[in-house]
């Protein structure tokens, strides 16, 4: 199972993404028509929605009712595995921003990568790879 960063979400959908032809690779190799080898958290969904809506950041983004079919689309996939936080991802979210002594810039990242770590999650697929790197736990998937 591969945790989806926001990162690998938006090279996934956005031609003109230096990304897109890597993340779409990842995504039929070790994805597609693979139930439950996607997990998704509903805070990746909103932030991807905010980032391919953007006009400030792509030539050509996506209007808000497209970016959000698109999150229907994953969200209700066979390929994908909800995953949310919980008490105990609350508590390794705290710990890790102690522990590598973390500023407000790392707040969801952080967030994040205790959720997925919560779930389970092994392997997650990122351009943003010393986010996650950081905690020693994740393969990151770098694209």
């Amino acid at each position: 199972m591969i945790g989806a960063d926001t990162s690998f979400l938006v090279g996934l959908a956005v031609r003109e993404h230096p990304s897109h032809p890597d993340c779409w690779a990842l995504f039929e190799r070790d994805i597609l028509g693979q139930p439950g080898s996607l997990a998704l958290a509903p805070q990746v969904l909103a932030e991807f929605a905010h980032v391919v809506t953007d006009p400030r950041r792509f030539e050509h983004p996506l209007d808000m009712a497209t970016a959000l079919d698109l999150c229907e689309q994953w969200w209700n996939a066979t390929e994908c595995r909800p995953v949310a936080v919980d008490a105990e991802a609350g508590i390794q979210f705290l710990a890790w921003m102690r522990e590598h002594r973390l500023d407000r810039k790392r707040l969801l990242d952080t967030l994040l990568a205790a959720c997925y770590h919560r779930a389970g999650v092994k392997r997650i697929a990122t351009s943003d790879w010393r986010d996650f790197a950081r905690y020693g736990v994740f393969d990151v998937v770098r694209i």
